[in-house]
C-alpha cells in the first residue's frame, strides 16, 4: 500500500467485531515495531500481546477504550536499556517506544486491520496488573482488530492544523 495512503487513511477505531487478525497479520505488525528505529539502536522496547480473556479482562478493568478489541498490545520499555542524553538529565527510552508504536500502528492499516492508540489508562497500576518487572514502564496500549459495523474514524479526523501553524522556519 502507498505510504501517503497509510497515513492520511488510519484513523482510531472506537468499535471492534470480536474478529481474530491472523498470526501473519500479528507478526507482520511485531516485525514493524522490532526493526523500528532506536537511539544507539538499544532496543528497550518489550511488546506484551494480550488476547487472552483473563488479560483482556485486565485491560477492561483499568480502562474503558478497548472498545472490544481482540487484542491489545501492551507497549512497555526497559529503564536499563536507554541511551542517556548528554548532560544526563534525559534519557530515550520512552520515544524509542512511541518510534515503535506508530510503526506497529502504521503497519497494522498497511495489514488491513483497524488499530487505536490508548493512553487514557494509569500505567503504574496496568503494570502491577500484569506483573510487570520493577524496571518496565508502560507507554500505551495498541488496540487492534477489525471495526465492527458503522465503525469509522470519527467526525474530526481529516480536520488538521494547516503546516504554517506547525512548522516553523528559522
Amino acid at each position: 500500500m502507498d505510504f501517503t495512503k497509510v497515513v492520511k487513511d488510519r484513523y482510531s477505531c472506537k468499535k471492534y467485531s470480536d474478529r481474530q487478525l491472523s498470526k501473519e497479520q500479528l507478526t507482520e505488525i511485531l516485525e514493524a515495531g522490532r526493526v523500528a528505529p532506536t537511539a544507539k539502536n538499544l532496543q528497550p522496547q518489550k511488546i506484551y500481546v494480550l488476547q487472552k480473556p483473563e488479560d483482556l479482562a485486565i485491560i477492561d478493568k483499568v480502562t474503558p477504550c478497548r472498545y472490544g478489541a481482540p487484542t491489545v498490545l501492551v507497549v512497555a520499555y526497559t529503564m536499563t536499556d536507554c541511551y542517556t542524553y548528554p548532560g544526563g538529565k534525559y534519557t530515550s527510552p520512552a520515544e524509542d517506544a512511541a518510534i515503535v508504536a506508530t510503526q506497529m500502528m502504521l503497519a497494522a492499516y498497511n495489514a488491513g486491520v483497524d488499530s487505536c492508540w490508548l493512553n487514557r489508562f494509569d500505567p503504574d497500576q496496568l503494570a502491577a496488573e500484569l506483573g510487570l518487572p520493577e524496571d518496565q514502564k508502560i507507554l500505551m496500549l495498541l488496540d487492534l482488530g477489525f471495526g465492527a459495523e458503522g465503525a469509522g474514524p470519527l467526525a474530526n479526523h481529516e480536520s488538521r492544523k494547516p503546516l504554517e501553524e506547525t512548522v516553523i522556519y528559522r
